[in-house]
């Protein structure tokens, strides 16, 4: 049940005009959420079933930014699946010398509404189809099920009242905390998160955005119909883990013989 509509207000990380200091603060404050808490971990299993079904030990993971959780879930999905690598794309690449064996990042921009053609594989994203409006985030999903490619977007993010009303009243606590963990230690991050609290309040936006913007699981079915060319299947649902909610859609090719 859609509790909340759908907006598709502006996050700051989607504009070129954020100053490097606070796309940074916000950027490495991620970073370490993902790297600490390990959200996606646990869909390792699920990603390993999927290479096997689509015959393939390659990702390509779409609206990569700096890395997103592959640190540590790529680490877990070679555990189950030994020999699955990723490569990591996005419309402005921006490498990270911390990837783990088996990742790399394309250092040319990827546009996901025009993916080249040797960029064969499993295509992922990881908190990146809610930056799509439902036009774009359609056409998208229409070029996988056309090409007959496999994709699996997940998102950790919830369209829903009780969801934001956690993120008002604990991202900037959740900010200060995690803040003490990056490093190296930047005197304008300190500043800017404890004496000037412009990074905390960014997040905080964000975050919001970010969850009204997310897809429910209504909205995937809406956005897949009619996208079942040739036997293409679509199959979405809501995975559960160490107290983590994660919207999840899949969509696969017809079995060749």
């Amino acid at each position: 049940m859609r509790l909340l509509p759908r907006l598709h207000l502006f996050e700051f990380l989607d504009q070129s005009w954020l100053p490097a200091p606070l796309r940074r603060g916000e950027v490495d404050y991620l970073h370490v959420v993902l790297d600490k808490t390990r959200p996606y971990d646990s869909v390792a299993p699920q990603l390993a079933d999927l290479l096997r079904m689509s015959g393939t030990n390659r990702i390509i993971d779409l609206c990569s930014g700096t890395g997103g959780p592959w640190r540590t879930l790529l680490p877990a999905l070679r555990r189950v699946h030994g020999e699955a690598e990723v490569v990591l794309t996005d419309l402005h690449p921006t490498p990270v010398p911390e990837l783990p064996e088996g990742a790399q990042y394309r250092d040319t921009p990827v546009d996901v509404m025009h993916i080249p053609e040797e960029l064969t594989g499993l295509r992922t994203l990881f908190e990146g189809l809610h930056h799509f409006r439902p036009k774009q985030a359609k056409a998208l999903l229409a070029d996988a099920a056309t090409r007959g490619v496999p994709i699996a977007a997940f998102e950790l993010t919830q369209r829903s009242l009780l969801y934001v009303l956690f993120q008002i009243l604990l991202i900037i606590p959740l900010v200060w905390g995690f803040t003490l963990l990056i490093r190296p230690r930047r005197w304008w991050r300190l500043v800017l998160t404890y004496l000037v609290p412009i990074i905390p309040l960014l997040i905080l936006w964000d975050g919001v955005v970010s969850s009204l913007r997310t897809y429910t699981p209504e909205d995937l079915e809406e956005l897949t119909e009619g996208l079942d060319n040739d036997g293409y299947k679509w199959h979405h649902g809501v995975h559960k883990a160490n107290g983590m909610t994660i919207t999840y859609l899949i969509g696969l090719p017809r079995r060749r013989p």
